[in-house]
């Protein structure tokens, strides 16, 4: 299956983080943070948003860093992936 966002809607999938910390511990599952780097799965069209007209200014294959608790959650045949709005998109990791 594939998936394709409407309107200003971007699909991420969440870059898994270091299991350890710079000074070599080792974190468990539940003292890990949420990610907040994610990879660009498929972005939409934009075009009329509220009344205001939006650009898209992401791509397909970058890295972003979104709002902690943005977006919505969807299981795509395995993968978790999430719908945020581009709005939620803080920045593009270089």
């Amino acid at each position: 299956m594939t998936i394709k966002p409407l309107s200003d809607r971007v699909v991420i999938k969440n870059v898994e983080t270091e299991e350890t910390t710079k000074s070599g511990i080792i974190l468990t599952g539940t003292a890990k943070e949420k990610p907040q780097v994610a990879e660009i799965v498929a972005v939409g069209p934009g075009g009329l948003v509220d009344g205001k007209e939006v650009k898209m200014q992401v791509e397909v294959g970058q890295r972003v860093i979104y709002s902690k608790y943005a977006g919505t959650e969807v299981k795509l045949d395995g993968q978790e992936l999430i719908i945020v709005r581009q709005s939620d998109i803080l920045a593009v990791v270089e």
